[in-house]
This record gives C-alpha cells, sequence and structure tokens, in this order.
C-alpha cells in the first residue's frame, strides 16, 4: 500500500511538473527548496490576497479597535526609532500596515480556505510579536528572534501554544533559527492541511502544518494542531476558514501574500 501511494504521489508530482511546463514556468518540484524567485512567480496556481492598492478582501476582526493601512513603502529607523515602523504614502499601496506601533485590530480575510499553500513576507521592528493564523485559528508566530541561540515555541516560525484552563499547552518550536535582524523583509512559505470532520460533523482528523519554511529554511514539519492556539479567532474548527493577521501586538508590515490549493508534496 506505500509503495502504490508512493507512486502515485510520484506520477501527481511528475504531471503538475509537465502541466507547469507546459505553461512555461519552471518544473519545480514543490520539495521545499528554494529555486531563485518566490514560489508564486515561478508555478502556476496562486491568487494574490492583496491588490497592490487597497485592503478590498479583508475586514478588521474589531472595528473598534483602530485599522490597517496599505501604503508604498515600510520604512524602519534602526537608530532612532527601533520599535516603529513608519507606512509611506498611506491609504494605496502594495503593502499592509497596522500602524506604527501596532496594537490594534487583526485582519481577516472575507474569503475562507482549506487545504492550502501559501506564501508571505512580513516585516518587523525590533522587540514586535505578530502571526498568521492559518483558518484563522492556528498560528504560526511572527517575533523578532534575530540571535536566539534556541528558540522555542514563542519564537518566529514557531506553532504557537494552546490555552487550555488558564495554562499554555503544547505548541512546536522551530527546528533552527532562521531569523532575520529586525528592519529586513522575512518570507513564510507554509503547506496546511486543515482539519477533517465525518459525515456527522464530528472532527475525524486536526489541522496539521505539513511544511513551513521560514526564509527558505525548513522549520516546521509534519506538526499536527490538536485545536486552535492561543488568540486565534473566536469561531469553531471547520474544513474551510479565514486566513487571519494579528494586529493586537506590536507593528507589522505585510506584502506579498498569495494562496493557492494545497498540492502533493515531493517526496
Amino acid at each position: 500500500m506505500v509503495a502504490v501511494k508512493m507512486r502515485f504521489l510520484s506520477i501527481a508530482v511528475s504531471l503538475l511538473c509537465a502541466a507547469a511546463a507546459a505553461f512555461g514556468y519552471a518544473a519545480a518540484v514543490n520539495d521545499g527548496s528554494p529555486h531563485g524567485d518566490p514560489p508564486y512567480l515561478l508555478e502556476p496556481g496562486w491568487t494574490p490576497l492583496l491588490n497592490g492598492r487597497n485592503l478590498d478582501g479583508w475586514r478588521s476582526q474589531e472595528s473598534n479597535h483602530g485599522s490597517w493601512t496599505a501604503a508604498r513603502s515600510i520604512f524602519w529607523d534602526g537608530v532612532r526609532s527601533p520599535n516603529t515602523l513608519t507606512a509611506l504614502s498611506p491609504g494605496s499601496g502594495d503593502r499592509i500596515s497596522n500602524g506604527a506601533t501596532g496594537g490594534i485590530t487583526n485582519l481577516v480575510t472575507t474569503k475562507k480556505f482549506g487545504d492550502v499553500e501559501l506564501y508571505l513576507e512580513f516585516l518587523i521592528p525590533a522587540k514586535s510579536n505578530s502571526g498568521v493564523y492559518l483558518g484563522g485559528l492556528y498560528e504560526v508566530q511572527v517575533f523578532d528572534s534575530f540571535g536566539v541561540a534556541k528558540p522555542k515555541y514563542s519564537d518566529c516560525g514557531g506553532i504557537y501554544e494552546r490555552w487550555i484552563n488558564g495554562k499554555g499547552v503544547g505548541g512546536s518550536a522551530p527546528r533552527v533559527n532562521a531569523s532575520r535582524p529586525p528592519g529586513q523583509w522575512q518570507s513564510f512559505h507554509i503547506w496546511f492541511e486543515a482539519p477533517r470532520f465525518d459525515a456527522k460533523g464530528k472532527k475525524s482528523a486536526n489541522a496539521r502544518f505539513l511544511r513551513v519554511l521560514l526564509n527558505d529554511v525548513l522549520v516546521q514539519e509534519n506538526v499536527e494542531a490538536e485545536g486552535p492556539t492561543r488568540s486565534g479567532m473566536e469561531i469553531p474548527e471547520a474544513p474551510r476558514n479565514p486566513l487571519m493577521l494579528q494586529g493586537d501586538h506590536g507593528p507589522v508590515a505585510y506584502r506579498n501574500i498569495y494562496i493557492r490549493p494545497l498540492r502533493p508534496l515531493a517526496p
């Protein structure tokens, strides 16, 4: 059975590569290794979640807690103001920001997604903190972890802990610290499998992070999310849910957010 599955996977990957090549794309194999440009430039099927102008397609989780803005560019002054970000020409642009000091609402997509492959880039100042919540519930941590010798689940690239009866439970530390210094753009490439439910609506399988790359470095592989992580949306687990970007902690900026349906991983 295992041999049959591996053969099927190999055939599926080969067909996908052939299709990509036929359309003039690189025959990338979805193997988690860098291949030059970001994957959304090399392979078909990616959909941008930012339109390059405004925040259409997104909504504030709490409308009375400030709002994000689109911006032309993001400026970080590591000498005079290392803990803040400045959005230049706010109101229109291909970056999004939660303000100079952060601490506003979270940002949520208006669309819902199931099994997905997600690519995005983020920038944080010194000591800042954000997070990318797949399905609105399962967080991949964004944090200024540059130089941390032994990263924990709360460091950048970690799968955050759950919160049960007032106590933190679980969490998955990144395998290595792949964080860049504050003030530099960084990237996540995430392969995510949503939870499964039977015909009666009972959960039959947990959500799973098949692979997470931070700056093209493998930091998570085959990590099961037994339930929502701390500070996720107040929604039930489901086969399809929105994507959420955390904005109620420190300042952060995002750009080049692309998503596509999950496809087979190369063995």
